[in-house]
């Protein structure tokens, strides 16, 4: 089975810098897409970012320039770095995995996630 376990989340005054990783294992496919997603209470769950097997990325227009996205293959985890953290950026941040290099934006085409790590912004 695939698994996804996140951690790194925390509480940062505005302004500041977390990095989350996420460990992955499990699969065995060339070619997939890796991606973190956000959700705060009663709101959709939307990607922030994304990187496939190719090392493409992709990043919301709210969070270009302060998240970067990155991928440590041989340690199989999965980062996000954010900076410049603004408290609007507060939610759950969820790594999310599915197969195949075209990384898709909605998150019923992600067949793998991980628990969640709450980052909160003050």
């Amino acid at each position: 089975d695939v698994q996804l376990v996140e951690s790194g989340g925390g509480t940062v005054q505005a302004g500041g810098s977390l990095r989350l990783s996420c460990v992955y294992s499990g699969y065995s496919y060339n070619t997939y897409c890796l991606a973190w997603f956000r959700q705060v209470p009663g709101k959709e769950r939307d990607r922030v970012t994304s990187i496939n097997n190719r090392g493409e990325q992709t990043y919301t227009e709210s969070v270009k320039g302060r998240f970067t996205i990155s991928e440590d293959k041989p340690k199989k985890t999965l980062y996000l770095q954010m900076d410049s953290l603004k408290p609007e950026d507060t939610a759950t941040y969820y790594c999310a995995a599915h197969w195949g290099a075209y990384c898709h934006t909605d998150h019923a085409s992600f067949q793998f996630w991980g628990q969640g790590t709450q980052v909160t912004v003050s």
